[in-house]
């Protein structure tokens, strides 16, 4: 099998996919797994059509359907991603002038379940609250952050890109422009201000060192943090508390929505506060709140 894909990347086709790889990577800023997993995928699919005498440039449709269904024990969403590759691949090679039709293009993905967004308990959300070195002007930034996350569910991408003028400390509330340029009023609560005034305090005029920033939360050259620091910051303290629970980026955010829920929040104000604009991405929550209760109904109900 690896002599097959070794063969086929050789090849004509292999130089093909490998300027795909290099458009999309300029035009999309691709990571490096992300750039594997396209490669991979398409190596795969190139040693199946090297295998049948099949050239890349004229393939139909049905030939994706049988190489999609030629690996019998791949989950609906390893095939969906598959397809999802090959699609952009063609889409790239018919805007080259390379094919006149799109074989992809009437190729059904398979129905996916939704997936429930990972969530921490209220006591691993502590742990890791308490877990950054708040002695430290770093430590104290990276409390503040985190309490303000899990105080206003917000998004990473806006969490990171939140300037001074939209804090109000006096209301208690931050005003954020989400997903199309929407604004929404937060409630921050009193252990995110108190935090956050800590920070702004004894933490920020250290870290900028007399350097002007609009931004709320700065690093020590004065911009604001990534949404990849970000994330390397939560996973670092997660260690920190012990937490070996999987993460994401958006993993306080989901904390925030189902904790909410849990006690007995409206699902109309959880929607508004998470800034989406349809109920039915907020109804998700539900489901892992229901979970929840019926673990706790299952461990300490009598007859669970």
């Amino acid at each position: 099998m690896v002599k097959a894909v070794k063969d086929a990347m050789a090849g004509a086709d292999g130089a093909l996919v490998e300027r795909f790889l290099d458009t999309i990577w300029v035009e999309r800023g691709l990571s490096d797994n992300t750039l594997l997993a396209y490669r991979n995928d398409l190596a795969a699919f190139l040693a199946w059509l090297h295998a049948r005498k099949l050239p890349l440039l004229k393939v139909q449709g049905g030939n994706l359907m049988d190489f999609l269904g030629a690996v019998k024990d791949a989950s609906a969403r390893t095939t969906a991603r598959r397809l999802s590759t090959l699609k952009r691949l063609y889409q790239h090679l018919l805007r080259e002038n390379l094919m006149n039709h799109d074989p992809s293009a009437h190729v059904p993905a398979p129905r996916l379940g939704r997936l429930l967004p990972k969530s921490l308990t209220e006591r691993d959300v502590g742990k890791l609250l308490d877990a950054p070195d708040v002695a430290t002007p770093l430590g104290l930034r990276d409390r503040a952050m985190l309490e303000v996350m899990y105080a206003t569910g917000l998004r990473v991408s806006e969490l990171v890109r939140l300037q001074g003028v939209q804090v109000n400390l006096r209301q208690g509330a931050l005003r954020v422009t989400g997903k199309g340029n929407k604004d929404r009023l937060v409630p921050l609560g009193e252990e995110a201000v108190d935090w956050l005034e800590r920070y702004l305090k004894a933490s920020r005029p250290e870290l900028l060192g007399g350097k002007p920033s609009s931004y709320l939360f700065v690093t020590p050259r004065g911009g604001p943090m990534t949404r990849q620091a970000f994330w390397y910051l939560i996973k670092r303290h997660a260690r920190q508390a012990g937490i070996d629970k999987p993460l994401s980026p958006h993993t306080l955010r989901h904390a925030f929505a189902t904790h909410l829920l849990n006690h007995g929040a409206d699902l109309r104000a959880v929607q508004m506060l998470l800034g989406h604009s349809n109920i039915s991405t907020t109804q998700i929550y539900t489901h892992v709140a229901r979970a929840r209760l019926k673990e706790l109904h299952a461990t300490h109900h009598p007859r669970g």
